[in-house]
């Protein structure tokens, strides 16, 4: 598979990269700046991009089996930018006739109850409340599409670097966590179930949590 990857040289980007690359898939990884480190592999091209821009990623996307996203808001842009960055790439993909996109969304907007979602629980940070709702926002966009095979992928509660087990569990618009409450993923693994995802397709039209 000839994969776009958009958002590479993020922390996330570059483990998803390297999990295609393990698994024999080409992968064009985009950043603005056009470089991405900890990447080293000849069926890795690292370009530039913007992808608020739908011109640019339809230029970028054309050619390719699927695109992946792992974007995020830079330190210093508002979180607001997910949801222009999810229409630029909408409409990018569109134009550029691709129709598998996988998009590593955030949890805050996953069910932990009778309609309650993460981000209104009492225990979530108020200083993480901006991005969860931004990344909502974005959801409901790709929500309304149609016309893209779309899986918004979810991390678990927590996020981090660790160890690539290879293991992972999901649940369709559910926070997953283990029989402690605890909701926790290593980046590594969370890259598994993206690749997983793409090769798979087995959450097409889903909002997928992942965790242990």
């Amino acid at each position: 598979m000839d994969v776009l990857l958009l958002g590479a040289s993020g922390r996330i980007g570059h483990r998803v990269a390297n999990e295609l690359l393990d698994r024999g898939h080409d992968v064009t990884g985009v950043s603005r700046s056009g470089e991405v480190e900890g990447v080293e592999d000849a069926s890795f091209v690292a370009v530039a991009g913007d992808a608020t821009d739908p011109d640019d990623v339809a230029q970028l996307a054309a050619g390719h089996d699927a695109v992946a996203s792992t974007l995020g808001p830079g330190e210093d842009t508002s979180p607001d930018v997910l949801v222009n960055m999810m229409e630029a790439v909408i409409e990018g993909l569109r134009r550029a006739s691709v129709d598998r996109l996988v998009w590593t969304g955030g949890a805050g907007g996953l069910s932990v109850g009778p309609d309650t979602r993460l981000v209104e629980t009492d225990d979530f940070p108020d200083e993480w409340e901006p991005l969860a709702r931004a990344a909502i926002d974005a959801y409901d966009v790709l929500a309304d599409d149609d016309d893209l095979e779309w899986t918004y992928l979810a991390p678990a509660a927590l996020i981090e670097p660790g160890e690539r087990t290879g293991e992972y569990r999901t649940a369709a618009g559910e926070l997953v966590a283990d029989e402690d409450g605890e909701s926790y993923i290593s980046m590594e693994d969370f890259a598994v179930a993206l690749a997983d995802e793409l090769e798979e397709a087995n959450a097409v039209h889903t909002y997928l949590g992942t965790g242990y």
